[in-house]
């Protein structure tokens, strides 16, 4: 049987225990809103360096597909001078996308 001394001293153990944990909780639910709104900022923005990357990507890409159509149209147009009509469509196609690309330029900011 626990003395009435007994029940208070364990309730006072109890809350000390418990104390640091409120004061956690408080202060968990008091930053929790700037804690969403910045990682929503955060989302909702690109950094320079993530932009840049970016860029990067599209202009390697843009170049491989420039290289790619480069030597499709040399081949059927060799294609074509042998007389295969297929390949000279087929070339005409490849130097129309070029111009395409090379219309558009680089890619920008």
């Amino acid at each position: 049987m626990i003395t009435h001394a007994g029940r208070t001293f364990l309730a006072l153990i109890a809350l000390t225990s418990l104390s640091g944990c409120i004061a956690r909780t408080a202060s968990s639910l008091v930053t929790a809103p700037v804690r969403v709104a910045s990682k929503g900022v955060d989302l909702a923005t690109t950094s320079q360096s993530e932009a840049d990357e970016k860029r990067g990507r599209d202009l390697r890409r843009r170049e491989e597909r420039r290289s790619e159509l480069d030597r499709q149209y040399r081949r059927h147009s060799q294609q074509c001078d042998r007389g295969d009509e297929t390949a000279c469509r087929q070339a005409d196609r490849a130097y129309d996308e070029l111009q395409r690309l090379s219309a558009v330029g680089p890619a920008r900011r």
